[in-house]
């Protein structure tokens, strides 16, 4: 959730301590500062608090992220394309915290120039998790290894490159990796 109650106590012409000493029961100025700053989550009961005590309402001090659907005109099976059932929509693929991505700038293995490859930063520990999947390690001094895991032994991964004739590569564990969850790629 995206607050904007530093823009709201602004555009009324407050200080954060007006607004502490507004808020019941009263808190510090030093609060409310973390609060419109995200250093500290906001909870339904503070987004009241605060509300109160600017005199607006919560609905006003929270920004939702924009967000467009495309509507599902047709499902598609061996059968062939068919309408849907009822009446639905596909939300577009959006960023999740964390993820990074990786462009294909040549065919390889799967993948084709121009495919985007979004990926999920993974910490040590779930490494094994992501056997037979295809993932982005660091190798030290700026370089990167992108392929599949084969392996994961005692305080090792192995990885299989993408492309014909690859060989695979045994890299001390790495600090993270990036998982590849989704494809997008233009027809």
């Amino acid at each position: 959730m995206i607050t904007c109650i530093r823009e709201v106590r602004r555009a009324k012409g407050l200080t954060l301590q007006d607004v502490a000493d507004a808020c019941v029961p009263p808190t510090t100025a030093q609060t409310i500062g973390r609060l419109e700053t995200g250093t500290r989550t906001v909870s339904v009961d503070w987004l009241n608090r605060i509300a109160a005590a600017l005199g607006v309402t919560a609905s006003d001090l929270v920004t939702l992220p924009a967000r467009a659907d495309l509507p599902l005109v047709a499902t598609l099976s061996a059968a062939g394309a068919a309408a849907p059932r009822r009446v639905a929509t596909l939300p577009v693929p959006q960023p999740a915290p964390g993820q990074v991505a990786i462009l294909v700038h040549a065919d390889i293995g799967d993948y084709r120039c121009g495919d985007e490859i979004w990926c999920d930063r993974i910490a040590p520990d779930a490494f094994a998790a992501a056997l037979d999947r295809d993932l982005l390690v660091p190798q030290g001094a700026g370089r990167l290894l992108f392929g599949r895991l084969i392996d994961r032994g005692e305080g090792e991964i192995v990885v299989l490159p993408p492309g014909h004739g690859a060989r695979r590569q045994a890299l001390a564990d790495p600090p993270w990796a990036a998982v590849a969850v989704r494809l997008v790629r233009s027809l």
